[in-house]
């Protein structure tokens, strides 16, 4: 159940434009509350793991289409020789971005969560079974595609990293906070296809510090390289200070 979009509360179709009212039921506050207490402590947990073992762990959160996974290919293909990578991989179906992972050269485990709109600690701490952190230097969780639930769910990550493509809008840091305020930063990406769309630069970074004034922000793309040197530097600076 999803404190945000109210997933599992009810099964009918919601074409309407108000608020989901069962969100303001009293127990089903109690419920969601219950759950994510139980979340925090699982994810509390998770981030032990990860301590111990000095493994970086990162979030990466954006919607379906804005380049997720081809930033995780691209990243490993060029860290290979210097720090080892596996990725939780988080979808409704299918197993496909783990598979390019795994053909990229790193690792993965895909969890398929059927109607769920995010991956919970849970979700992640039994992923982590299928890898040794001892041998990993940084393990990315690829969230599913979705701008809202996610940035809900503490899973043990060390940092949060949202990204939004120049396809999307400008506007959607504004019309989605959430994600932004929680994020450490934020990457714009498919910068090469900006001349083809309205997309402000100024205004989506000024929206983002409006609402999070320590957001680091970046702009690259993944298919050219453009400022990807940025991202890998940044990666390794998180990594020497975890």
């Amino acid at each position: 159940m999803c404190k945000d979009c109210g997933c599992s509360i009810n099964g009918h179709e919601h074409h309407h434009n108000h608020e989901n009212p069962a969100l303001k039921d009293e127990k089903t506050i109690n419920v969601i509350s219950k759950i994510l207490s139980k979340n925090d402590h699982q994810a509390a947990h998770n981030r032990e793991h990860f301590n111990e073992y000095n493994t970086l762990c990162i979030n990466l959160m954006s919607s379906p289409g804005s380049g997720k996974t081809t930033l995780l290919e691209e990243t490993i293909e060029t860290l290979k020789d210097d720090l080892k990578i596996a990725v939780v991989e988080g979808d409704l179906e299918t197993n496909n971005d783990a598979n390019r992972i795994i053909k990229a050269g790193g690792l993965a485990h895909q969890i398929t969560t059927g109607q769920t709109c995010h991956l919970d600690a849970f979700m992640v701490h039994e992923a982590l079974h299928h890898f040794k952190l001892s041998e990993l230097d940084i393990v990315f969780v690829e969230n599913v595609g979705n701008l809202v639930c996610p940035a809900s769910y503490d899973l043990g990550e060390h940092l949060n990293v949202v990204l939004l493509s120049v396809t999307e809008g400008s506007d959607k840091v504004e019309k989605y906070p959430v994600m932004f305020r929680k994020a450490d930063l934020l990457v714009i990406t498919k910068a090469d296809l900006a001349q083809y769309f309205d997309f402000d630069f100024k205004a989506a970074s000024m929206a983002a510090k409006r609402l999070n004034p320590k957001i680091d922000i970046m702009v690259l793309d993944s298919k050219t390289k453009t400022g990807f040197d940025l991202w890998i530097n940044y990666l390794k600076m998180k990594k020497e200070l975890n």
